[in-house]
């Protein structure tokens, strides 16, 4: 497992300086190798992919795209495959952890926002339905043409193939619109979960547990996080709690070797909801690792005891992207050390920009900053003449 060179204190938000070209507009695709964790693959809003190799310190544009990367995702079971989604451009694939990029066929012109992966099958959520690859090259159409599929989780890796997909609907149905397939795309059915929320936002898998065939899905909505530990057949909510809201859930990460432990990330559907949270313990109990800004659009962790999490965030308000580097050592969350700022560099920070006397006087305005503490300093000076003038 790759280690940081200059690893991030233990518990502690450390800002990352700005995304290279991302504009004003919040960062979806984050993605890290499992392998190492140094590497770090990003999309920005411009179309571009770019790649670090130092912890997000500095980055490569490695692809320049059409259309804005909608998620980045590393294939769990081939070393160094990575898949791209963008949003009309179809997907891109990389076979060497995410240098260089081709365009995967058979995608051209979808909106691509998910990607689910068997051991010897991808699957690829689109605005068109369900598309199947052997490799992520060459795509074909599965099924569900007429839906809009948003999350993808695949249950079951070896054949006979479990798939369960979540759709953005249409509403006027009345409930949660999810699909399952058991024979590796060849067949849909409906699944109607009794679980609230009006469209799917995100679907994951555990790890296998230790004993047992069945993995723990997650599905996240725009009312909550619910869990299944029998296929999809029952959730029971996760969400709702003193520590974890009801609102909706876009980012779920496992850890690949501990199927208890997870992060759930939301943006907070435009209110101030959102959050990023971790458990030990499959749901049972939740601790907020308290993000400096709670609206979490993307998420990557990589795959360590001690992992690190590369948080993009965004504040509505100002339209700021930031990104964040994160240590998770199981402590108390410890505030940040720095401030993100919209610069291009990419370097992480160790102080906020114009924070020391030293910054200040680099300034083109240190003339007037210094004139300004001067007529301070002689106004200051002449009240104090008053007040001993009126003690004698």
């Amino acid at each position: 497992m790759g280690v940081l060179a200059d690893a991030p204190p233990p518990s502690t938000w450390v800002a990352l300086k700005a995304l290279p070209h991302q504009g004003r507009s919040a960062i979806f695709a984050l993605a890290v190798d499992p392998t190492n964790n140094q590497v770090v693959v990003a999309g920005n809003s411009a179309g571009a992919l770019l790649r670090s190799t130092d912890g997000a310190a500095t980055w490569t544009q490695v692809y320049t795209g059409k259309a804005a990367p909608t998620g980045i995702v590393f294939n769990p079971f081939k070393t160094g495959v990575v898949l791209a989604g963008t949003r009309g451009a179809g997907a891109v694939l990389s076979r060497d952890g995410g240098a260089t990029w081709s365009v995967a066929n058979g995608l051209d012109g979808r909106v691509v926002r998910a990607f689910g992966f068997a051991r010897t099958l991808v699957v690829a959520g689109t605005d068109k339905g369900v598309f199947l690859s052997q490799d992520g090259s060459s795509w074909s159409q599965s099924g569900l043409a007429e839906r809009s599929i948003d999350a993808i989780a695949v249950a079951a890796v070896n054949p006979p193939i479990r798939i369960l997909v979540g759709s953005d609907g249409p509403l006027s149905v009345g409930n949660l619109q999810m699909y399952q397939s058991i024979d590796g795309g060849a067949r849909w059915s409906v699944l109607n979960p009794p679980i609230s929320g009006t469209f799917v936002v995100e679907l994951a898998a555990s790890p296998l547990p230790p004993t047992g065939t069945t993995r723990r899905l997650l599905a996240g909505t725009n009312a909550g996080l619910f869990s299944s530990s029998d296929n999809g057949a029952s959730f029971v909510a996760l969400s709702g709690g003193s520590v974890l809201p009801s609102t909706d859930y876009t980012r779920v990460a496992f850890i690949t070797d501990h199927f208890d432990r997870f992060y759930a990330a939301s943006d907070g559907g435009g209110s101030r909801a959102g959050g990023l949270w971790r458990t030990n313990d499959a749901g049972q109990n939740f601790m907020s690792l308290e993000p400096p800004v709670p609206s979490i659009t993307a998420l990557a962790v990589s795959n360590d005891e001690s992992p690190t999490l590369y948080v993009a965030a965004f504040r509505p308000a100002d339209h700021v992207a930031a990104l964040w580097v994160y240590r998770d050592t199981g402590g108390t969350p410890l505030s940040p050390v720095a401030s993100p700022t919209p610069v291009a560099s990419g370097s992480r920070t160790a102080g906020v920009p114009g924070s020391s006397v030293f910054d200040l006087l680099k300034l083109s305005q240190a003339p007037y900053v210094a004139l300004g503490i001067g007529a301070l300093l002689i106004v200051l000076l002449a009240g104090v003449a008053h007040l001993r003038g009126r003690r004698h």
